[in-house]
Formats: C-alpha cells, structure tokens, sequence
C-alpha cells in the first residue's frame, strides 16, 4: 500500500528553528507565516527601526498559534552577527533553517555612481549575506550540521535592467547568485544546502513607488508571460519548499520566480 504520509511529512517544519532575516519587510513577513504555517519556530532578525514591525508580526502569528521572536540585527556589523547566532541557539534552539531577505539598492546612472553608494550596497547585498550564512553554518556545524539556507536575490543577478541605473544591484545579486553556488559545494559535505529565490519585480514597499508608475508598470507586465508582477506569497511558497525535507537533493541553485521573464529574454 502506498505511504500518502510520507510524501506529506516532505512538507512538514515542526519544531524547526526558523531564522528570517529581514523578516519585518514585505518579502520576510509572508516568508515567515508561509513557514509557521508548516510548524517552524520563527525568529525574525531586523535592523533596530524595524522593531515594532517585527513585533506586532510576532504577536500575529502568536495569535495564530505558531512561536516567534524578534532579535536585533544589522549585517553591516559583521562581528555582531556570530553573537546573534549564539543568541539565537542559547534562547530558541540552532537556526535549522535561515532565509536571508536583506537587501537594498540605491539608483544612479553608472557614469554617476558614486564610491560610497556602491559600498553601501555591496555591504548590504553580498557581505553581509555571506558573513549571516557563515554565521549560522558554523552554530550549525558546532551541532554536527545540516540545515538549509536560502538567499532572496533577483532576476536581475541574471539580467541588466534596461533603462535604470541598477549597476550596484545587479551587481551586487550577481555575486550573491555565484557566492551560493559556492558555498553549496563547500557546505555540501555538512548537510548544508544553499539555494537562491530570484524574483522579479515584487510588489513590496522597496519598489512601490515604481509599480504605481503606469509608464514603468504597464511595459513591465507587458514583457512578463503570466502578466502580473511577483507577490509575497509567490516567493514564500517556494521558501517553504526550499526549507522542507521535499528539497533535499536541490543544492546550489539560484531559482528564477518571475512568470516566464526570464524564459523569453
């Protein structure tokens, strides 16, 4: 007879430390119900100003009868972030699971674009990605390893942007997209897998401004094959993929969510 239950529990996150990084924003808040609804403990990490937010998510999805908690985090401060997964493992138990949903990008034309704009940004985008991951591996890797990391870049860690002055983002998510196909190898043998969710524009509070734009919006949609731009829960569907037991064998991969962007550019 067949096992039915077996091809469920591929799905199931009970009891499962949940780190999302980044997790009061638009992108991290859906991620974070998206994996309490499958059992995971939630632990949002965000900058101080994001507190509140971060807070109130908390209570919602404590209302709901999933675990949270809220941790203080700034990835420009590379030293803090070992401490914030020692915090993390002393207080809720080792992340088994991180998604990293911090991002940011500052638009200039290139032949403008200043030294300390592009530093910001690759602090934020790629640094700071690769010193949170290593943070977590290692707590993880003290408990005998596994776990599963998953990195939010974009479709445009594949594609420049037309028009715009994205040099420093689509930079900056490029790197991210090769610096998780490396640290997939070299986590491989631990039982760490590292993939990547490439979205394309989301309809978030960081691109707002641009999605209320007919003029950017309706030649957006119109180079989309499914005709809408990506939403929250498009990405925290795959998110809960990538974090479950159903994803096992998918490691070093940067996933394209955009519709059929990609497929036809």
């Amino acid at each position: 007879m067949a096992d039915l239950q077996m091809y469920r529990d591929l799905y199931k996150l009970d009891g499962k430390v949940a780190l999302v990084a980044g997790g009061a924003g638009g992108i991290g808040s859906a991620i974070c119900q998206g994996l309490a609804g499958f059992g995971a403990k939630i632990v949002i990490a965000d900058i101080a100003p994001k507190k509140e937010e971060a807070e109130a998510q908390i209570k919602d999805l404590q209302a709901a009868g999933a675990e949270g908690w809220f941790f203080g985090m700034d990835v420009r401060d590379v030293p803090s972030l070992d401490a914030l997964a020692a915090d993390i493992t002393k207080q809720v138990g080792t992340p088994d699971i991180l998604i990293n949903c911090v991002g940011t990008h500052t638009e200039a034309p290139a032949i403008e674009y200043s030294e300390k704009d592009w530093e910001r940004i690759f602090t934020i985008n790629l640094k700071g990605a690769f010193f949170l991951s290593q943070a977590v591996a290692k707590a993880q890797m003290a408990r005998g390893g596994g776990g599963k990391h998953v990195h939010i870049t974009s479709v445009r860690s594949h594609l420049a942007l037309a028009h715009r002055g994205y040099v420093s983002y689509v930079a900056s998510k490029g790197g991210l997209g090769l610096m998780i196909k490396q640290l997939a190898v070299e986590w491989a043998e631990k039982g760490i897998t590292v993939n990547g969710i490439a979205p394309t524009f989301t309809r978030t509070d960081l691109v707002k401004k641009y999605l209320e734009d007919p003029s950017f919006y309706n030649p957006l949609v119109a180079r989309i094959p499914l005709g809408r731009v990506c939403e929250p829960m498009d990405i925290a569907g795959l998110a809960i993929f990538l974090s479950s037991p159903a994803s096992d064998f998918i490691n070093g991969q940067n996933i394209f969510i955009d519709g059929g962007l990609t497929a036809c550019q």
